[in-house]
């Protein structure tokens, strides 16, 4: 039975579509866990309808919510106030209602680099590839440049967000101590030599995923190496082709399941200033 009292607080997603989204779930399981009076919902709310659906939260006093797309970059001229790292990126995950003060954090970076230390790896200080410049990639290129990553190679097809990378590039250069390089994903020969430096790879593409699983970014096995960490965003399938790949050389891998755990836990500490009971969430929704 679900407990809503009057001073419940509210704290939701929005998006379109939403209904496949595990957040409220997650979340609603974090608050029962901690005991903390809130309810998580899910809305279907696009483009067109973002700015009254944030007006009418920001006047309901909801505590703050999630953003996914197609909405997490307009929600960045929405907002009063914009962390460093969504300045950065241009886009914004999550909100938090500071007394009718909106400010808006992206938190898909956090969860990445959060991932990679749960996955067992430690990648600050090294070189790292990123195979596309989508959102989700330009999070984790930010981050990483914030939290120490001393080189990124960035590839992507050159029709694609190219000013927007271009702009990402140059951002990273100027506010961190990271080199971060833009690249032509069809020039082999370059990537080939990105691989060979660095730590690891990363796809941010959805070059693998269902229902297209026999597809992937590399195509020839001789790049990669066995020192080399391989990342698949991706987690339908759970297992990509890239990293059935990966294994078959003695890469070790890992998929994009516990970024969105991570990433949520960061967005419930900004909300509560409470950790997220993560393990008992992990078992629950991702261990399966």
């Amino acid at each position: 039975m679900i407990e809503i009292t009057g001073k419940t607080g509210l704290i939701c997603l929005l998006g379109s579509p939403v209904e496949h989204s595990i957040s409220p779930q997650m979340h609603n399981e974090a608050f029962k866990q901690l005991g903390l009076d809130y309810k998580y919902l899910a809305f279907d709310v696009n483009e067109k309808t973002l700015k009254e659906a944030v007006c009418g939260l920001k006047a309901l006093g909801a505590k703050g919510f999630n953003l996914t797309m197609p909405n997490k970059n307009l929600m960045c001229e929405l907002v009063d106030e914009l962390s460093v790292e969504a300045k950065m990126i241009g886009a914004v995950n999550t909100v938090l209602n500071d007394n009718g003060k909106l400010i808006g954090y992206c938190t898909d970076g956090v969860g990445y680099m959060q991932a990679v230390k749960q996955a067992g790896h430690n990648i600050i200080g090294k070189k790292m590839t990123m195979i596309g410049a989508g959102g989700a990639s330009t999070a984790i290129c930010v981050q990483a440049a914030l939290d120490g990553v001393s080189e990124i190679d960035l590839f992507s097809r050159k029709r694609s967000f190219v000013e927007r990378t271009e702009k990402l590039v140059k951002d990273i250069n100027n506010n961190t101590n990271c080199k971060i390089n833009f690249y032509d994903l069809a020039d082999n020969d370059r990537l080939r030599q990105s691989l060979k430096e660095s730590t690891i790879l990363i796809n941010g593409t959805p070059v693998g995923m269902a229902p297209n699983i026999e597809s992937s970014v590399i195509s020839d096995l001789t790049m990669l190496h066995k020192d080399l960490i391989v990342s698949d965003l991706i987690y339908n399938p759970m297992e990509t082709k890239l990293l059935r790949d990966a294994k078959s050389v003695g890469c070790s891998t890992f998929n994009g399941l516990y970024m969105l755990l991570y990433q949520g836990a960061e967005a419930f500490r900004i909300w509560t200033g409470k950790d997220m009971p993560v393990e008992h969430i992990r078992k629950m929704y991702f261990d399966k």
